[in-house]
């Protein structure tokens, strides 16, 4: 998947026509969701990330 400029996209035209074609772009809902899924994918592969969330939780002996 693409990376995808939220704010590149915004300025975009959502329809454009031209010699009888006629092409148009994904709503912003649609590219914002696109983009959330994408971080979230990104975040689960990076190991340190993920090795961060768990030794966060993890509470040394006597500790609260």
């Amino acid at each position: 998947m693409a990376d995808i400029n939220i704010d590149t996209e915004a300025n975009k035209a959502a329809t454009v026509s031209n010699d009888g074609v006629t092409v148009t772009r994904r709503s912003m809902g649609d590219l914002i969701a696109a983009d959330k899924y994408k971080r979230a994918l990104d975040a689960a592969s990076d190991r340190q990330t993920m090795l961060g969330g768990i030794i966060s939780k993890i509470i040394a002996p006597g500790g609260h």
